[in-house]
């Protein structure tokens, strides 16, 4: 039986008998994306209110089945490109124009760059990759930027560099306090800033961005505000950035008093945004119209 909600809202990171390795209709890539997930325990060093994995647990991922996680990307990789997924119950009312593999993304059910052989992992993906004639396809690395400083992340960043990837940073806020309300993390606000300036420096980077409502309350004017200006620093400091991503929810979250926006609140923001900093915005909402 399938789902009645929209495809792009089920990002279910199981599929079949996999357990690293799924793949779902990404909104932002406008195609298929394959997501490899590092953190199948759930484990994460952000706790965000909106997150649809409910944890109360900070510490670095346990034990990633390595050649397991390759064979289960081998045989996806195979099942997308010959187009077999289509046929596949969930897949079958994909629009033609989105029939496409877009991205291998790694992401998941926590933060990917806590896996201590990051960098090794990213290598035999991106070996993979090429192995399957997808050289056109992305390297996609969604993350909270909390590691970036690591050097094992940074080895892995160039390995993204190397073979048509794309690095997604968080930023959620403007201010600390807010950062503190929203992503619930011991890690600095500051590091944060420090870790996408610095990546932004080396390439091109897109800052993904979720607003909402807490407590049915929108960020204010001033929040708004003072994220512009984050991202105005950015750019001041030698940082390049190609695309801001302004979203809001469209999955369930496991916090029941963070809702989403209206697709008019998005459009605003993305307004803003547009006007404080001259940045190309994308825009993507949620289901509460």
């Amino acid at each position: 039986m399938t789902s009645s909600l929209p495809l792009h809202s089920q990002h279910q990171r199981t599929y079949h008998e996999n357990k690293f390795v799924y793949p779902v209709l990404s909104r932002r890539s406008k195609g298929i994306s394959i997501g490899v997930n590092l953190n199948p325990d759930k484990i994460c060093n952000f706790d965000c209110i909106y997150c649809q994995v409910d944890r109360r647990e900070e510490s670095e991922t346990r034990f990633v089945g390595f050649d397991q996680l390759l064979q289960e990307l081998d045989h996806m990789l195979k099942f997308v490109l010959s187009g077999e997924i289509y046929q596949d119950e969930k897949f079958q009312s994909v629009p033609q124009e989105l029939r496409r593999l877009n991205d291998i993304a790694f992401s998941g059910d926590g933060e990917p760059t806590t896996y201590k052989n990051f960098d090794q992992i990213v290598a035999a993906v991106a070996d993979l990759k090429h192995k399957h004639g997808a050289n056109d396809v992305k390297l996609v690395l969604i993350s909270n930027a909390s590691m970036f400083h690591r050097p094992g992340t940074q080895a892995a960043l160039k390995i993204f560099d190397e073979n048509q990837g794309e690095v997604w940073a968080k930023l959620d806020a403007g201010t600390e306090e807010y950062f503190k309300l929203i992503d619930r993390t011991k890690i600095r606000f500051s590091q944060i800033l420090e870790n996408i300036t610095a990546a932004a420096k080396q390439r091109p980077i897109v800052i993904q961005s979720l607003f909402m409502l807490v407590n049915e309350e929108p960020p204010s004017d001033a929040e708004i505000d003072a994220y512009c200006a984050r991202l105005n620093e950015f750019v001041a400091a030698g940082g390049q950035i190609k695309l801001v991503q302004v979203y809001t929810i469209a999955r369930s979250t496991a916090e029941a008093y963070v809702t989403s926006l209206k697709s008019g609140q998005v459009d605003e923001i993305a307004r803003k945004v547009r006007e404080a900093t001259g940045l190309m915005t994308e825009v993507y909402y949620g289901n509460a119209d």
